[in-house]
Protein backbone atom coordinates (compact mmCIF):
# COMPACT_ATOMS: atom_id res chain seq x y z
CA UNK A 1 0.00 0.00 0.00
CA UNK A 2 1.21 3.45 -0.89
CA UNK A 3 1.67 5.64 2.19
CA UNK A 4 -0.10 9.00 1.88
CA UNK A 5 0.24 12.29 3.72
CA UNK A 6 -1.15 15.76 3.03
CA UNK A 7 1.73 16.22 0.58
CA UNK A 8 0.76 13.45 -1.84
CA UNK A 9 -2.89 12.72 -1.04
CA UNK A 10 -4.41 14.94 -3.74
CA UNK A 11 -2.37 13.54 -6.61
CA UNK A 12 -2.27 9.89 -5.50
CA UNK A 13 -5.86 9.46 -4.26
CA UNK A 14 -8.02 12.12 -5.85
CA UNK A 15 -6.30 12.46 -9.23
CA UNK A 16 -5.57 8.79 -9.87
CA UNK A 17 -6.69 7.27 -13.15
CA UNK A 18 -7.48 4.08 -11.21
CA UNK A 19 -10.14 3.67 -8.52
CA UNK A 20 -8.51 4.13 -5.10
CA UNK A 21 -9.01 2.54 -1.69
CA UNK A 22 -7.56 4.57 1.19
CA UNK A 23 -7.20 2.90 4.58
CA UNK A 24 -7.12 5.37 7.46
CA UNK A 25 -5.42 3.65 10.39
CA UNK A 26 -3.53 4.20 13.64
CA UNK A 27 -0.33 2.41 14.63
CA UNK A 28 -1.82 1.58 18.05
CA UNK A 29 -5.05 0.12 16.58
CA UNK A 30 -5.41 -3.66 16.88
CA UNK A 31 -8.37 -3.74 14.48
CA UNK A 32 -6.27 -1.89 11.91
CA UNK A 33 -3.54 -4.49 12.29
CA UNK A 34 -6.17 -7.17 11.60
CA UNK A 35 -7.53 -5.41 8.49
CA UNK A 36 -4.22 -4.45 6.87
CA UNK A 37 -3.42 -8.02 5.67
CA UNK A 38 -6.97 -8.29 4.30
CA UNK A 39 -6.51 -5.08 2.30
CA UNK A 40 -3.05 -6.22 1.16
CA UNK A 41 -4.41 -9.55 -0.10
CA UNK A 42 -7.17 -7.82 -2.03
CA UNK A 43 -4.63 -5.32 -3.36
CA UNK A 44 -2.67 -8.20 -4.91
CA UNK A 45 -5.81 -9.54 -6.59
CA UNK A 46 -6.68 -6.18 -8.16
CA UNK A 47 -3.14 -5.04 -8.97
CA UNK A 48 -3.18 -2.60 -11.89
CA UNK A 49 -6.96 -2.09 -11.60
CA UNK A 50 -7.34 -0.57 -8.11
CA UNK A 51 -4.78 1.49 -6.18
CA UNK A 52 -4.53 0.83 -2.43
CA UNK A 53 -3.18 3.51 -0.11
CA UNK A 54 -2.89 4.14 3.62
CA UNK A 55 -3.02 7.22 5.85
CA UNK A 56 -1.86 7.16 9.48
CA UNK A 57 -4.35 9.37 11.32
CA UNK A 58 -1.95 10.78 13.90
CA UNK A 59 0.58 11.65 11.21
CA UNK A 60 -2.11 13.32 9.06
CA UNK A 61 -4.89 14.50 11.40
CA UNK A 62 -6.22 17.04 8.88
CA UNK A 63 -6.88 14.26 6.35
CA UNK A 64 -8.48 12.08 9.02
CA UNK A 65 -10.79 14.95 9.96
CA UNK A 66 -11.61 15.82 6.35
CA UNK A 67 -12.65 12.24 5.61
CA UNK A 68 -14.40 11.59 8.94
CA UNK A 69 -11.97 8.84 9.92
CA UNK A 70 -12.93 9.08 13.59
CA UNK A 71 -13.24 5.28 13.75
CA UNK A 72 -10.25 3.24 12.62
CA UNK A 73 -9.88 1.51 10.36
CA UNK A 74 -11.88 3.61 7.92
CA UNK A 75 -11.76 2.82 4.22
CA UNK A 76 -12.59 5.59 1.75
CA UNK A 77 -13.21 4.61 -1.86
CA UNK A 78 -12.45 7.11 -4.63
CA UNK A 79 -13.62 6.85 -8.19
CA UNK A 80 -12.32 9.69 -10.27
CA UNK A 81 -12.16 12.80 -8.13
CA UNK A 82 -15.15 11.90 -5.97
CA UNK A 83 -15.77 9.70 -2.95
CA UNK A 84 -17.71 6.64 -4.08
CA UNK A 85 -18.22 5.21 -0.59
CA UNK A 86 -16.85 4.44 2.84
CA UNK A 87 -16.56 1.46 5.16
CA UNK A 88 -15.46 1.34 8.81
CA UNK A 89 -14.30 -1.35 11.19
CA UNK A 90 -13.50 -5.01 10.70
CA UNK A 91 -15.08 -6.98 7.86
CA UNK A 92 -14.44 -10.42 6.40
CA UNK A 93 -12.22 -10.48 3.29
CA UNK A 94 -15.04 -11.73 1.06
CA UNK A 95 -17.37 -9.03 2.36
CA UNK A 96 -14.70 -6.35 1.87
CA UNK A 97 -14.06 -7.57 -1.69
CA UNK A 98 -17.77 -7.62 -2.58
CA UNK A 99 -18.42 -4.16 -1.09
CA UNK A 100 -15.37 -2.69 -2.80
CA UNK A 101 -16.45 -4.07 -6.18
CA UNK A 102 -20.00 -2.76 -5.71
CA UNK A 103 -18.86 0.69 -4.54
CA UNK A 104 -16.25 1.09 -7.27
CA UNK A 105 -18.24 -0.68 -9.99
CA UNK A 106 -15.52 -3.16 -10.90
CA UNK A 107 -15.68 -6.84 -11.84
CA UNK A 108 -13.85 -9.67 -10.15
Amino acid sequence: MLHLTVRNFEIEAKQSKLPVVVMFYAVWCGKCAMMKPVAEDIEKEYYGRVKFCEVEIEESPALAAEYNADIVPTFVFFKGTRIAGMMQGIVDQDVFDARMRRILGIKK
